[in-house]
């Protein structure tokens, strides 16, 4: 990737990120999906993993540690608890 194009790519994975999280947040709110379904916790680790890319480039170090524990969390439910 040329070096023109990575800030880009790293603000679009922010933003990526950002819509994943939000969108996550809204599908549990209207019911459309439960906080242990499998979706919304792969919703909150991507968009996590693409604002922790962005928050690094951008030295937002308390951004990226939030979502770094954020991304944890999601991984924990996948990985030990049972989801549906």
């Amino acid at each position: 990737m040329g070096a023109s194009l990575l800030p880009f790519a790293v603000e679009v994975l922010g933003w990526a990120g950002m819509a994943l999280i939000i969108g996550a947040y809204f599908l549990v709110t209207v019911r459309r999906v439960d906080s242990d379904s499998r979706l919304y916790q792969w919703m909150n680790v991507a968009g996590a993993l693409g604002l922790i890319v962005n928050g690094a480039w951008n030295h937002a170090y308390p951004s990226t540690v939030l979502n770094v524990i954020w991304a944890g969390i999601g991984f924990y439910a996948l990985s030990v608890r049972r989801t549906r």
